[in-house]
């Protein structure tokens, strides 16, 4: 028997790619996440901008030979979630600030700066992912997506620790198949 309820469906869209750990991989990362993007009808930046940070972070520094890193795109409840997965998962990101001379470094910066909400959350060992969050509407005030939280509920808590973040709702992962 069907029943109906009276609530809307929020729509859920998702993409994941398996990219290799090198310049061009962070490149391809970079187009197919805005392709992605672009195909949904989502404005492209600062989304692309971060894409491409952490995926340059994921073919540099979260590099093991012959291993991949995966891009994954989520929406779910007007907020886009951009996760990136390496394979050092003992070499956890942190933003800190380079000398002023130094040439590098700024990456996670630009994040923190660009994204309403970052963080890393410890996989399977050996893998690690890297995510952050971008509101793609105003929040209403009041709404649960107006203050810190976002839109996916059980991150609450996790503002004060940007490292610790639990899964995605149940169904909204990229192997729900959805």
């Amino acid at each position: 028997m069907n029943q109906k309820t009276g609530e809307a469906a929020i729509p859920v869209l998702d993409f994941s790619v398996q990219l290799s750990a090198t310049p061009r991989g962070a490149r391809l990362a970079r187009l197919l996440g805005a392709e992605q993007l672009r195909s949904w009808g989502l404005p492209l930046d600062p989304a692309r901008q971060i894409i491409a940070e952490l995926a340059v972070n994921a073919a540099t520094h979260g590099r093991v030979p012959g291993r991949d890193f995966r891009l994954a795109l989520h929406v779910v409840a007007g907020v886009l979630r951009i996760e990136v997965a390496d394979t050092r998962g003992e070499e956890l990101p942190r933003s800190q600030r380079p000398a002023p001379d130094a040439e590098s470094g700024r990456g996670l910066l630009l994040v923190e700066a660009l994204a309403d909400r970052w963080g890393v959350t410890g996989d399977r060992f050996p893998r690690k992912t890297v995510w952050a969050e971008l509101r793609l509407t105003p929040p209403e005030p009041g709404s649960p997506g107006s203050g810190a939280a976002g839109a996916f509920p059980e991150e609450r808590e996790r503002e004060k620790d940007p490292r610790r973040t639990p899964p995605l709702p149940p169904g909204t992962g990229p192997h729900s198949g959805g």
